[in-house]
């Protein structure tokens, strides 16, 4: 009976297994007749749709899918914005976060090397420049030790005088020290009225105005009167001061050999011939009287000439001849004998000559009243301190008193270019009436580096071993004068004979020691 029962319940487990096997093969073949309905409605509608699309202009294709015959081009907004908003509908993708490990972080800081605050220092920045301990006269204080002063542009002697002095001084009483403030903005004093009015007076020209710091001058003059498209033919040799207003002009600029009339005149045809039929394009020629990285002296009467034929304006920077060429100290134009008129812009630092800060533009009052309302330095900077244009107006007095120092400062320049004549392995590379004097290597190294390197070994053992200062004319890498480098002498009335001596004397000597020990 036991093997019986066993027997019947074995059966029905049987069965029970059948009817499951049954029930899900009848599933299953549900399931895949459904799957097969659903792909072929896909196919169908796939098939419809590409018709319709294919075909936009059959009306079935269109009815197949949406049973109304409507424009094709609904469909496609449509279906772009069921893309549209599926894609908004989706969420960005967020990298689970996790703190990182004490071994991540360590490793994180050990790569991590910071941001240098400042660039790397080069060679150049770890010479350091002696520091004067005096004012900066004819003679001055080095490492407490009294040495002649080359270094300075200080032309007329007129550092430390005592009348202007004595002018600062009263200056300061009565003013105070600052202005407080731009021009235009409660920074006019009447003194700086007096100042322009004096310098106008003593050049001859209608207007002149003021500008606190000499740069600043040529940095807002360039720009305030010449804008983008306007072209700019000007002496590779300029200095930086006239660099950076042209670069602030972004005016369209072409630059002519170093003092070289026939390249200025080439030039000047061929910038006539490409825009002659341009109108409304202002044209300048921008040159300095005495240029600073050279010691030559600009050919004037000749610039005028060509100014005059192919009808450009002359920007002409006198901050080393003002005071110091002409007859009376004038400048350029009466070097040359030349109406100051034919000059269109004249600009001017004062702290040559004049013994202070600050510069000066002059010209007709077209010229400077256009300065009052559309110069940056004039209209946005703190005008000058009144005690430094007390002090100009006093400097231009005791030039136009005494036109003995012009020819005391033309007498030092003769005797030092007398005494530096036949210097060995250098060559005298400026005018040989500028107040500026020049000297250059005959034979270079072949980069400017090498050249410097010379050049300021020379000057730092004239300076310890015969307590002459001069100075290597080197350059920071914002200026883009193309000019060689070389030693540079400022000439002053002050100097003494034997000032002037003892300096050629050092620089023959030293020079032919190095250069001999350099070949």
């Amino acid at each position: 009976m036991g093997h019986v029962k066993g027997c019947v319940g074995d059966q029905k487990k049987a069965c029970k297994m059948v009817n499951r096997l049954t029930r899900t093969t009848y599933l299953q073949e549900d399931a895949r007749h459904h799957l097969i309905i659903m792909a072929s409605a896909v196919i169908n509608f796939i098939n419809a749709t590409s018709n319709w699309i294919l075909a936009l202009d059959a009306p079935s294709a269109r009815a197949v899918v949406f049973g109304v015959h409507i424009g094709g081009h609904l469909f496609v907004e449509v279906l772009l914005f069921v893309v549209i908003v599926f894609l908004l509908s989706q969420k960005s993708y967020k990298p689970p976060k996790r703190p990182l490990t004490k071994k991540e972080i360590d490793e994180l800081c050990e790569d991590w090397v910071p941001e240098s605050l400042i660039p790397p220092i080069t060679e150049e920045m770890k010479r350091e420049p002696p520091v004067l301990e005096s004012a900066a006269g004819p003679h001055t204080i080095i490492n407490s030790k009294e040495v002649v002063n080359f270094a300075s542009a200080n032309y007329l002697g007129l550092i430390g005088h005592d009348k202007l002095l004595e002018s600062c001084t009263s200056s300061l009483e009565k003013y105070g020290v600052g202005s407080c403030g731009p021009r235009g903005f409660y920074g006019t004093i009447d003194v700086h009225l007096d100042c322009e009015a004096r310098i106008a007076k003593f050049l001859g020209t209608p207007d002149s105005i003021l500008y606190s710091y000499g740069l600043s001058t040529m940095f807002s003059a360039i720009p305030c009167f010449s804008k983008k498209g306007d072209i700019i033919v000007v002496d590779e040799g300029v200095h930086w001061g006239i660099q950076n207003g042209l670069y602030l002009s972004r005016s369209t600029v072409v630059y002519f050999k170093h003092n070289d009339m026939e390249s200025l005149q080439k030039t000047l045809e061929k910038i006539t011939a490409e825009n002659n039929r341009v109108k409304k394009v202002r044209r300048y020629i921008i040159v300095e009287a005495v240029y600073q990285n050279s010691g030559q002296i600009a050919p004037l009467d000749e610039i005028i000439k060509l100014k005059e034929k192919y009808r450009f304006r002359v920007l002409l920077d006198e901050s080393n001849s003002f005071g110091v060429l002409g007859v009376s100290g004038r400048g350029l134009t009466e070097h040359y004998g030349v109406l100051i008129e034919k000059i269109d812009i004249i600009t001017a630092a004062m702290g040559h000559a004049l013994a202070t800060e600050g510069g000066f533009c002059t010209g007709s009052a077209r010229v400077i009243d256009h300065q009052r309302i559309g110069s940056s330095g004039y209209c946005f900077s703190a005008s000058l301190p009144p005690y430094l244009a007390s002090a100009a107006i006093t400097a231009i007095d005791i030039l136009e008193d005494n036109p003995a120092m012009i020819n005391k400062l033309k007498e030092n320049i003769a005797l030092i270019w007398k005494g530096l004549s036949g210097i060995q392995g250098l060559c005298l590379a400026s005018n040989p009436e500028s107040p500026i004097v020049f000297l250059r290597l005959q034979k270079s190294t072949g980069t400017t580096k090498g050249d410097l390197h010379l050049l300021e070994e020379i000057s730092n053992r004239v300076l310890k071993e015969d307590s002459v200062y001069v100075v290597a004319s080197k350059r920071s890498t914002l200026d883009k004068c193309r000019l060689p480098v070389g030693i540079r002498l400022f000439v002053s009335r002050a100097h003494s004979e034997s000032d002037l001596l003892k300096a050629c004397e050092s620089l023959k000597r030293i020079s032919a020691l190095v250069l001999k020990d350099h070949n």
